[in-house]
């Protein structure tokens, strides 16, 4: 059985659980290989689309919005580190310690997706935040990441300086909140199987065996 399956990860570049559930997800298709390949597209989703340019305490942030204590947070931070080392992702201190706009980043993820680089750029904006306290509202922080990946840095940089996909990036995010997505990650398996939230590598391991074998009754 050599099933390609379409999947689609409406996701944040500043939502840990997006990178823990990939890194499954991932593990997940290398246990299936090559009986069960992926064309993976990343969509996008902004936690906090009303987030100003310098950003927020991330604490600060985190309590005001899930109405949590301090206490809380810190506990559910030590979790999320220790569900990503469990998937063999390390978490810093992200961000700095604080939560910033992500609209740029994902303006610059549909031009790469143009060009077949868009899972190596969403990766690389995952470890600048989470990894390297970096800001992905910062255009130089942004155009260095690019500059990593060998991608073209003036082509990004005249993205960023107009609107350029600015519409694109709008119409997706309308599109997947209209068809429900209201927290990430989503991962949507052939345009109509929804998987939700960081799952375990056999939880997605599962759910990818049972489409594919559906896909090839129908």
């Amino acid at each position: 059985m050599n099933k390609n399956l379409k999947i689609d990860i409406v996701s944040d570049v500043s939502c840990p659980w997006c990178i823990i559930g990939y890194q499954a997800l991932n593990q997940a298709l290398t246990n299936l290989a090559p009986d069960i390949q992926a064309e993976i597209t990343w969509q996008p989703f902004e936690l906090n689309p009303q987030m100003p340019k310098e950003g927020q305490d991330i604490t600060e942030h985190i309590t005001q919005k899930y109405g949590i204590t301090v206490e809380q947070s810190e506990q559910n931070r030590a979790a999320i580190k220790e569900r990503g080392l469990s998937v063999g992702y390390e978490f810093g201190n992200r961000g700095g310690g604080r939560i910033y706009n992500t609209f740029d980043a994902h303006r610059l993820l549909h031009w790469a997706h143009e060009l077949g680089k868009q899972t190596e750029l969403k990766l690389a904006f995952f470890d600048l935040y989470f990894q390297q306290s970096g800001n992905p509202s910062d255009h130089q922080q942004l155009l260095s990441v690019v500059e990593s990946l060998g991608l073209d840095v003036a082509e990004a940089k005249q993205i960023l300086e107009s609107d350029k996909y600015t519409a694109d990036v709008r119409k997706q995010q309308q599109f997947y909140q209209s068809a429900g997505v209201s927290s990430v990650p989503a991962v949507i398996v052939n345009d109509k199987h929804l998987i939700s939230g960081g799952q375990p590598t056999e939880v997605f391991e599962k759910a990818l065996k049972q489409i594919a074998d559906e896909s090839i009754t129908d």
